[in-house]
């Protein structure tokens, strides 16, 4: 796990983890195709119950294209979150370019009914420098 690959955030007491990683074997450089893998940990740190209902992501590749990706929930699933309850899961990206970053949002609700924006800082999807 590299800083750099990774970020943290808290909104409204749900802690968003995320660390990415660049997957060689799945990349192929020579057409154009980097392959980076993402895993994602929510926890609930409030009191309510809440569930995720829809993810919105903004990946932009060393050129600057920007690519926004919304969708219902995350890997098929719409997890609910009891208090101190976590959900994790693991997703991937092909880029364009060896380096870019990917950060969003989760739209959630709460027990309440009460829908929020829960944020996912920004996180770097790079290649390592390969040492000769």
């Amino acid at each position: 796990m590299h800083d750099d690959g990774s970020s943290h955030a808290i909104t409204d007491d749900i802690r968003v983890e995320v660390d990415s990683h660049f997957v060689p074997e799945r990349s192929d450089p020579h057409v154009g195709r980097w392959f980076f893998a993402y895993r994602v940990r929510i926890t609930n740190e409030s009191v309510r119950t809440v569930q995720l209902l829809s993810r919105r992501w903004r990946i932009i590749d060393a050129h600057g294209q920007i690519e926004e990706v919304t969708g219902p929930g995350v890997v098929g699933e719409q997890p609910v979150l009891t208090p101190g309850e976590s959900f994790e899961y693991a997703s991937f990206c092909p880029l364009g370019t060896p380096f870019g970053t990917m950060e969003g949002s989760y739209q959630m609700v709460d027990d309440d009914g009460v829908k929020f924006e829960v944020t996912v800082a920004r996180f770097t999807l790079s290649q390592p420098l390969e040492v000769n």
